[in-house]
């Protein structure tokens, strides 16, 4: 009898242990630079809750609302002095938000860079690590593909030009193609209508464009509509960084050749797991995490579509 109640002593101690470790309530909040019109975040939003829920931890995700960076910064603020145990934000604007990230460092906060900016920039302003894509040399991958496919001249069109990380997309595949970034590059805006009107002037007036690059769904979206407004859907060669709806059925039918997908996903969602890991048993990867580029094609899109603008 005494052997059974010990056996069933330790059985319960083994069950019930993980359990009670995954009940401490870290509370950890992802600072964005993401405006609320933005939907690629939503795959962002869904990693860091699943997340959240099997770690057991609270999470929060704020960002400015306009995707204005300053407010960002005020944003960081504020999450640290909320007295969390960790904080998950971009680096859009290394100059406007070094100062906000290393104040919380100093504070006694573990901060983990994801999405943007760079594995030294998070180093720089004390964080344990980077999850995210290199952004340049996405780019650069990207670029040298094209070349490889016969572009020779291209349209970048940025609707994030205030966010200089993302602007390294553009430049890296101009250095992929081997020519001068030059005024390839759009500064876009976020609005639909005005994205697919520059476009579609853009190509007017430079008829001798034969690749397009997009950075995300809210300039490859409208892209999207001016190639089929003027007739060049499918025979303009065109790459867009990001998935979602749009750039799935766009590559499904043809329109776009290749997305790179960062994997945002695992950007909000492999943070939040460190960092209960780290609090709870001491343990952090050795190395910074590169989720990204891959490049998704028509061959590769069944579980990209299904899960397209949720997990991936």
């Amino acid at each position: 009898m005494n052997k059974l109640v010990t056996t069933l002593a330790l059985a319960t101690a083994l069950v019930t242990a993980p359990l009670m470790a995954q009940a401490e309530g870290e509370k950890y909040v992802l600072v964005s630079h993401a405006p609320d019109s933005d939907s690629w975040w939503n795959t962002i939003k869904n990693g860091i809750a699943l997340a959240g829920d099997q770690m057991g931890v609270e999470v929060e995700y704020r960002n400015p609302p306009t995707g204005d960076i300053a407010d960002m910064a005020r944003i960081i603020e504020q999450a640290a002095a909320s007295g969390p145990n960790g904080i998950i934000t971009t680096l859009a604007d290394y100059d406007v938000l070094q100062g906000p990230i290393t104040a919380a460092v100093d504070s006694g906060i573990d901060v983990i860079i994801m999405n943007t900016g760079t594995p030294d920039q998070a180093r720089e302003v004390g964080a344990l690590m980077y999850v995210g894509q290199p952004e340049y040399d996405a780019g650069l991958a990207a670029g040298i593909r094209a070349k490889g496919d016969g572009v020779t001249k291209f349209l970048c069109v940025n609707h994030a030009i205030q966010q200089p990380t993302v602007g390294e997309r553009c430049r890296g595949f101009a250095d992929g193609l081997g020519v001068e970034l030059g005024d390839a590059m759009m500064d876009s805006g976020t609005d639909p209508a005005e994205i697919k009107n520059k476009v579609l002037a853009y190509l007017s007036a430079n008829p001798d464009t034969d690749g397009i690059l997009t950075l995300g769904p809210v300039s490859a979206d409208p892209t999207i509509a001016a190639l089929q407004e003027n007739g060049m859907a499918g025979d303009i060669y065109f790459g867009t960084f990001d998935l979602g709806e749009e750039i799935v059925k766009g590559i499904k039918d043809g329109t776009i050749q290749w997305g790179i997908d960062q994997q945002p996903f695992l950007q909000a969602y492999l943070p939040v797991v460190i960092l209960a890991n780290y609090h709870r048993y001491g343990v952090l990867p050795g190395n910074n995490i590169n989720s990204g580029p891959g490049f998704v094609t028509a061959d590769g899109l069944t579980k990209v579509e299904e899960f397209a603008g949720e997990y991936r």
